[in-house]
């Protein structure tokens, strides 16, 4: 009878520490899944809405006499278009609304495409590319802020397969459609672009970085018909936050290997502020990201979150 008592009692012991388990399981947080983006963040249409907001964006600034934001980032999450501004500015012209104090202007896509005053041509944030997806979001990055060159290193498949999307991006999206992208040194040799965006009027070859950086200078590169309708006026954003119009002057994007880039001091003397500097390696200033031999980004001082670097991308 003791024995049978004692069982009795092991087995509802043993049955109320396996509810208590079940129970705490149940209301221990679990971590999100993961979300796919849509095929609206990973299609051709994002940067079509990408534009429009910049382009807005423009408009609006032009229009009311204020500075351009300092950009640097944009993200996309379908339903709402995201500014990510380097100096805050709590005041936001309508119809953007500012978050985080001022560190992020953002627009609903319903916003954005509600009828409104016209928009300007983006050129101020032309080098703005796509570099990856944090999780369901499109990252893009104006690579004209960095101050030097944009280094990247990893395993080198996937650097060229991410620089590769990058120029093509620039030379055949719509925020970049004016944009001057020079291919340097051995990148120049026909090898790195694999379709009809080589065939690009707006695409050129150099056989030195100082080559190129001369091309850009004369009056024949960059340059765009100061009487053109699609350049009215054109704001260059440069370091810090100060602002200068300019006429008639297209953002110019040089990618070169690190092995090509000179050692000298004073070799990139001649990228001028709101122009771009690729490096596939490391380069000895400006922002260095590594590409994860996993697909994944490290956006270095940019501190962005990059699940999947727009190389892979569909």
């Amino acid at each position: 009878m003791i024995w049978y008592v004692l069982a009795v009692v092991l087995g509802l012991a043993l049955a109320g520490a396996v509810t208590a388990l079940v129970v705490t399981e149940r209301r221990r947080p679990r971590k999100p899944k993961p979300v796919a983006p849509s095929a609206a963040v990973v299609g051709r249409g994002a940067l079509d809405v990408v534009n429009a907001g910049l382009r807005r964006l423009t408009g609006e600034c032009l229009r009311s006499g204020r500075s351009l934001p300092d950009l640097y980032a944009v993200v996309y999450s379908e339903r709402r278009l995201g500014l990510l501004l380097a100096a805050p500015e709590e005041q936001a012209p309508a119809p953007w609304t500012a978050e985080q104090d001022g560190e992020r202007w953002v627009i609903s896509t319903d916003d954005l495409h509600r009828p409104g005053p016209e928009g300007e041509p983006a050129l101020p944030f032309a080098l703005t590319v796509t570099v990856g997806l944090d999780g369901p979001d499109r990252v893009l990055v104006d690579l004209s802020r960095a101050t030097g060159a944009v280094s990247l290193t990893g395993p080198p498949d996937e650097v060229r397969r991410l620089v590769r999307t990058l120029v093509v991006e620039a030379l055949a999206g719509p925020v970049g459609a004016l944009a001057q992208v020079t291919l340097v040194g051995s990148l120049s040799d026909g090898t790195l672009l694999h379709g009809d965006e080589h065939r690009s009027s707006r695409l050129h070859g150099a056989a030195s970085l100082e080559e190129a950086f001369a091309g850009a200078a004369s009056s024949g590169a960059g340059a765009q018909d100061p009487g053109s309708p699609e350049v009215t006026q054109i704001f260059r954003l440069i370091e810090g936050s100060s602002r200068i119009a300019v006429q008639g002057e297209a953002p110019h994007l040089f990618v070169v290997d690190a092995s090509q880039l000179p050692r000298r001091e004073g070799a990139l003397a001649g990228l001028r502020r709101g122009d771009a500097l690729l490096v596939l390696g490391e380069a000895p200033t400006g922002w260095r990201w590594r590409v994860g031999a996993d697909g994944t980004l490290d956006t270095g001082p940019l501190g962005l979150r990059i699940t999947r670097h727009a190389g892979r991308m569909p």
